[in-house]
């Protein structure tokens, strides 16, 4: 008797478990990866070219920091990706969303802007595009649940709407969940990304209205999140499944992304000022008792090379300040590891609060040196105009007025050198000097000369932030042939 009471107990704990597991919704991942597949059409699918039209807002490229990412026109949107290698290959002619433009880049697009944006497979910016596209494309998604150790599945209820959720360790190392509704179709996909500046910050994306496309069902609607704001409003009108991808390298110089050390090639401006190169410019001033750099920007490996070469040139001294041109992340990405040396930010007064916060914010994905040895951020504001002076090296830094592209831009200015050091106002040629008017004057360049006219600074030489400068001398001259006053 006692073994026919085990073995009914046995039988209704199965059955109570069976019962449970079908009331939850829970399935197993790989049938319903499986599922989720055949219902979109990609168990065949090796590459995919997706075109159409819509909007997108280019992230820390806000005109002020408490304005939204500024937005562009995509007039034309194509892009190829081979899933497998993987690899992709962006084309699009942009226009400008905002007029009069603010923030957004170098300079405002006018007219039609053509670009084109190329990631070959083992390329060093394969394994950002390997992240990025879980949550590009519900088919990436899937390929990368799919190859998951750790995938599994629950049932969830949202903004009343039942869903199977799709959860897996992604390729940063954050959790990824995808949101498959009723039919196996993916809606949703919600995971964490670094940001260099923001630090760990919500990427979502929202795949709406999908139709039949060759016998692959594609989303015709797409909207992609970054930290809250969209990034990506693409609608799809045309969809070519597994078509020839040929996604090959293009070859650009230029300075390292990030990841590895980088060369920070100098050249003396005269007595105890240093332009570093290597990257977006700054500048080494040699004061009594300590370093200042000029322009802490794009990532903690720039900031490191800066560092190193400053401290070979000007030997036995602490960098004890930071100069910060303008908010804008390729401007401020590096700050942090100013900050972890223990340098005071230099800024213009808006930024203050808005660093205070971001900076508070964790970076777990990806730490960097401020997130490995935290310190509290120190700083020196500037409302119009700030001078820095050990009685022999001068620095003037001036706040531009009327300077669209960002609220809170500082120039600096070398009074014994003569020379402007500037941001995003002017650009010129990397190869020759400038000595036509432009047929479209920026006016981003015309409100930098009208500043320095106002300033009435004696300007020789100018260094653009952007600039490679090591290539040549960009003399004044030329500034003023950017806003039709050249000779």
């Amino acid at each position: 008797m006692a073994k026919k009471w085990i073995v009914a107990i046995s039988f209704l704990t199965l059955l109570s478990w069976a019962v449970f597991s079908g009331a939850s919704g829970t399935q197993d991942p790989k049938a319903l990866i499986g599922t989720a597949s055949k219902a979109i059409g990609a168990e065949n699918l090796k590459t995919i070219e997706y075109s159409g039209s819509g909007s997108d807002y280019v992230i820390g490229q806000a005109g002020s920091p408490s304005l939204p990412w500024p937005r562009f026109i995509e007039k034309s949107y194509t892009r190829v990706v081979d899933l497998e290698a993987p690899a992709s290959r962006m084309q699009r002619v942009r226009t400008q969303g905002e007029n009069p433009p603010r923030g957004g880049g170098v300079q405002p697009v006018i007219g039609e802007r053509p670009d084109t944006q190329v990631i070959a497979a083992g390329s060093p910016q394969a394994a950002d595009l390997q992240e990025e596209l879980v949550t590009a494309l519900p088919y990436s998604f899937l390929r990368s649940a799919a190859a998951a150790n750790d995938v599994a599945v629950k049932s969830q209820s949202m903004n009343g709407k039942k869903y199977t959720v799709l959860s897996f360790t992604g390729p940063n190392k954050a959790m990824v969940r995808g949101f498959l509704n009723s039919e196996n179709m993916l809606e949703r996909v919600e995971t964490k990304i670094d940001n260099n500046v923001l630090g760990d910050i919500p990427a979502e994306t929202t795949f709406m209205d999908y139709k039949d496309f060759g016998g692959v069902k594609f989303p015709t609607h797409i909207v992609q999140k970054q930290g809250g704001y969209p990034v990506l409003d693409l609608t799809v009108t045309d969809v070519k499944p597994n078509v020839p991808a040929n996604i090959t390298s293009q070859a650009k110089g230029g300075p390292a992304a990030g990841g590895g050390p980088q060369a920070a090639p100098s050249e003396k401006l005269g007595d105890g000022a240093y332009l570093i190169l290597g990257g977006y410019a700054a500048l080494a001033l040699d004061f009594k008792d300590y370093i200042v750099i000029v322009e802490g920007g794009q990532n903690d490996q720039r900031s490191e090379a800066v560092m190193a070469e400053a401290k070979r040139l000007i030997p036995n001294k602490r960098i004890q300040y930071v100069i910060n041109t303008h908010h804008h992340f390729d401007h401020s990405g590096g700050l942090r590891a100013y900050v972890a040396e223990g340098a005071t930010v230099v800024t213009q007064q808006i930024n203050k609060p808005y660093y205070e916060k971001i900076w508070a914010n964790p970076h777990t994905i990806a730490p960097d040196k401020l997130a490995q040895s935290p310190k509290k951020p120190k700083f020196e504001t500037v409302a119009d105009k700030k001078v820095m002076t050990d009685g022999n090296q001068v620095i003037e830094l001036y706040h531009l007025q009327d300077f669209a592209h960002n609220d809170g831009m500082l120039i600096a200015y070398l009074p014994k050198l003569k020379i402007l050091v500037e941001a995003d106002g002017f650009n010129p040629p990397p190869n020759q000097p400038l000595t036509q008017k432009p047929s479209t004057i920026s006016p981003y360049t015309a409100s930098l000369e009208g500043n320095v006219e106002r300033l009435k600074l004696d300007v020789e030489r100018i260094i653009p932030i952007h600039y490679p400068a090591g290539d040549r001398k960009v003399m004044n001259a030329e500034l003023l042939t950017a806003v039709g006053k050249g000779s």
